[in-house]
């Protein structure tokens, strides 16, 4: 991914009013950010921490996506796999991730969800560079680069139900 900016973070949103994009909490670390091994970038918000946000680049530039993490499940701690970099984690380290949908159906109270990785590093985990624990990545003859590629197209298709 390429670097980006505060303002052009900002202004990728499709699920939130400008207010609300104003608002919302971007890491001050940006310029310290690993970006060329990101494939989005993703944050949870320190003040809110049921909040998190992703921003990828798309066709038409960037996507910014406002997310809510479900309330996590009561019961035994078990290891649950994130649906973008299939990496598994235990306890909470995937996290139900729920987005208003874009426009008029999200007015509506319309939203998509998705099992992510709870700290949203999944380009860091597929990488190598970030380790969930013993088994946490299947054992795959797939490169670097096939992973990242598997990893974009899952992304793309949730943020295509995000803003379709």
């Amino acid at each position: 991914m390429e670097p980006v900016t505060e303002r052009e973070i900002r202004a990728s949103f499709v699920n939130c009013t400008k207010g609300e994009a104003k608002r919302l909490s971007v890491p001050g670390d940006l310029s310290e950010r690993p970006w060329d091994e990101l494939d989005f970038l993703g944050w949870r918000d320190p003040a809110s921490p049921q909040r998190a946000y992703l921003v990828a680049a798309s066709g038409d530039g960037l996507v910014g996506v406002a997310l809510r993490l479900a309330s996590p499940h009561a019961g035994q701690p078990r290891r649950t796999m994130c649906s973008l970099c299939l990496t598994t984690h235990p306890g909470g380290g995937v996290a139900l991730m729920t987005a208003r949908k874009a426009g008029r159906e999200g007015q509506q109270g319309n939203s998509v969800g998705a099992y992510l990785c709870a700290d949203l590093a999944c380009s860091l985990y597929l990488r190598g560079k970030k380790d969930a624990g013993p088994g946490s990545r299947l054992h795959e003859s797939l490169t670097v680069a096939e992973l990242a590629d598997r990893t974009a197209v899952k992304l793309n298709s949730f943020l295509a139900r995000v803003t379709g």
